[in-house]
């Protein structure tokens, strides 16, 4: 969601932030903003809705390279317009403090109105602006920035990721609470940063801020003030490989290439994971305990990372018969948990709010929590029993398709082995199983090959069309949903997905002569019947996953038998009719509007 972004050195911070922010843009953003510290003394505040890269005109023109240290944000709205005055960085009344934040404060209403009584003059409506008044009230003569911050944040209620700038001093200070944040030394300078991503190619390794630590960067260097009273640094972890990849490809939109990427990401994951799932090795280095002593699996996910927390619990239930559930995570708070539950905690970013909020609720006599992530050093991964990196890379597109693949392929890989373990499963359909998986980057290939011209075709088609129906049952029902959310994230056209049963049961009503229905055929024969209502109520059915022979001239369909994870390769022509569809549309599949990567709010 917002990015944060803060750089310390010798010269040109402000252009360092900014090239850092880039990196971060990816997260979805509508207005950004740096502010910085000159040698003499001065400041310079620069503010947008129109995109990062709009910022370098202004900057340039202010001094930029000038600077000695600055701070950047991209801010994706809650409290608040969308509008530069609205837009951080924030100031506080007399210009001399600036500040940046992620998350949500929550007691903002009551704080902003004991600050007004106290004479503090607001220039905003958002949520994040009582923070820089009360680090103005904190920063007394004499005091550090860090102690200042420290104090300022003990009234706030929510999450935070907050750094500060002052002006005069030209230090900066960031604190944590519920919200990432990393430091990091370039040796040409130092950094602040709300995802490693942000400044990966100029570091080699990073700190993570655990909740309330408060760094100060000034001319003394680091100062870290460790919520236990400590004042070491926490300890450095290193930047993943994955971090400094980047996909590249044919496509002007970074989408389209991920979409191609999908195949390589496939053979990354098999290649690091599947020479340990027939012995057990890869289930037992991660520390679990042996899966014969846990009674129920269940996932935990939010949009697609939840799609793909659904086609892992295929391979625990399908090939293991283990029950096994899905769990919305903003509405796990509600649930009863089991004993010798297993808890798989799924988020690209490892840093969702909705996520972590439920790990807080679950028992603590409960089963182990595997955390499921794209950041091996995230709050996720940092918070739960066991961490498995799904070795995407970096995905720049907002709406996943990649970090999809990958997340279901590295949860099967963690199922299969398991299982492995037990006695559960039969060894010849264990070894059908594996030669599945390893088949899976030929069979994605294969799908982006097949079906790329068809999904041009029907883009054209299908464009003046008001909505869309996909359908699926047992393992194809997860590939429905997720190719309904790709349609609607891309194109803001309305998208259902149902069980392909329950047509007959309400869903029906939705069909009309020309309605375009996705079918997503993984074998069962029942599909059919289903089919046949759509066809005799005119919907235009488009059929993927089942095997055409022709007998006679006449096409004859076959059952497709797939692994328990469902026909993974379904997803690819999904996901490029949803990209083309968009583009036909004029939509920015990149950043789609009102969408965020890390929804670092709940």
């Amino acid at each position: 969601m917002c990015g944060i972004t803060a750089y310390r050195g010798p010269t040109a911070a402000a252009g360092r932030a900014r090239v850092a922010l880039e990196r971060l843009e990816y997260r979805g953003y509508d207005s950004a903003g740096i502010a910085a510290r000159r040698a003499d003394g001065t400041s310079l505040h620069v503010r947008t809705v129109d995109g990062v890269a709009s910022l370098s005109g202004p900057l340039e023109a202010r001094g930029m390279d000038a600077t000695t240290a600055a701070i950047g944000h991209t801010r994706w709205a809650t409290h608040g317009g969308v509008t530069e005055q609205n837009a951080h960085p924030i100031e506080d009344c007399s210009g001399r403090l600036f500040v940046v934040h992620n998350g949500i404060i929550e007691n903002a209403d009551v704080l902003r109105a004991d600050l007004l009584a106290a004479g503090h003059r607001f220039a905003t409506e958002v949520d994040s602006e009582v923070i820089v008044h009360l680090l103005e009230q904190a920063l007394r003569p004499g005091r550090g920035l860090g102690d200042a911050l420290a104090e300022a944040v003990r009234p706030l209620e929510g999450s935070w990721a907050i750094v500060a700038l002052d002006t005069r001093s030209g230090a900066l200070a960031g604190t944590a609470h519920g919200s990432p944040l990393i430091y990091a030394d370039a040796g040409d300078g130092m950094y602040l940063a709300s995802d490693v991503g942000a400044v990966a190619p100029m570091i080699d390794d990073f700190r993570v801020l655990e909740d309330d630590d408060v760094v100060q960067l000034d001319g003394d260097g680091l100062r870290w003030h460790r919520a236990d009273g400590s004042s070491r640094p926490r300890g450095r972890w290193p930047v993943p490989q994955t971090a400094l990849l980047a996909s590249t490809g044919r496509h002007r939109d970074h989408m389209g290439n991920e979409i191609d990427e999908q195949p390589a990401v496939a053979r990354r994951v098999i290649d690091a994971l599947a020479p340990g799932i027939s012995d057990g090795r890869l289930w037992r280095g991660l520390g679990l305990p042996p899966l014969d002593g846990i009674d129920h699996v269940a996932v935990l996910g939010c949009g697609t990372s939840l799609n793909a927390g659904r086609a892992i619990a295929g391979a625990f239930g399908r090939l293991g018969a283990m029950p096994t559930r899905s769990l919305i995570a903003s509405e796990a708070g509600h649930e009863v948990w089991e004993p010798r539950t297993l808890v798989i905690a799924i988020s690209q970013s490892g840093e969702t709010a909705d996520i972590l909020r439920a790990l807080e609720r679950l028992p603590r006599d409960g089963g182990p929590v595997l955390a499921l992530t794209n950041n091996a050093s995230s709050s996720l991964a940092r918070r739960a029993d066991a961490v498995i990196d799904c070795l995407a890379g970096p995905e720049i597109g907002v709406a996943a398709t990649k970090t999809f693949i990958a997340q279901v392929l590295t949860g099967v890989c963690v199922a299969l082995s398991g299982l492995s373990t037990t006695g559960r499963v039969d060894p010849n359909l264990f070894a059908s199983e594996l030669r599945a998986l390893t088949a899976t980057p030929d069979a994605l290939a294969a799908a982006l090959e097949t079906w790329r011209p068809t999904m041009t075709a029907l883009a054209s088609d299908f464009s003046r069309a008001s909505g869309f129906l996909f359908l699926g049952r047992g393992g194809g029902l997860v590939y429905a949903a997720e190719g309904a959310l790709k349609l609607k994230e891309l194109s803001y056209r309305w998208a259902e997905h149902q069980p392909a049963g329950e047509l007959k049961h309400g869903p029906l009503a939705l069909v009309d002569a020309g309605t375009p229905v996705f079918v997503i055929d993984d074998g069962d024969p029942r599909l059919e019947v289903d089919i046949a209502e759509v066809t005799a109520r005119g919907g235009r059915v488009v059929r993927i996953g089942e095997r055409v022979l022709r007998v006679g001239g006449l096409p004859l369909h076959l059952p497709r038998r797939g692994p328990s994870w469902g026909p993974l390769e379904t997803v690819v022509p999904l996901q490029m009719f949803a990209r083309e569809l968009a583009l036909r549309l004029h939509r920015d599949v990149d950043k789609p509007r009102n969408l965020a990567k890390s929804v670092t709010v709940s």
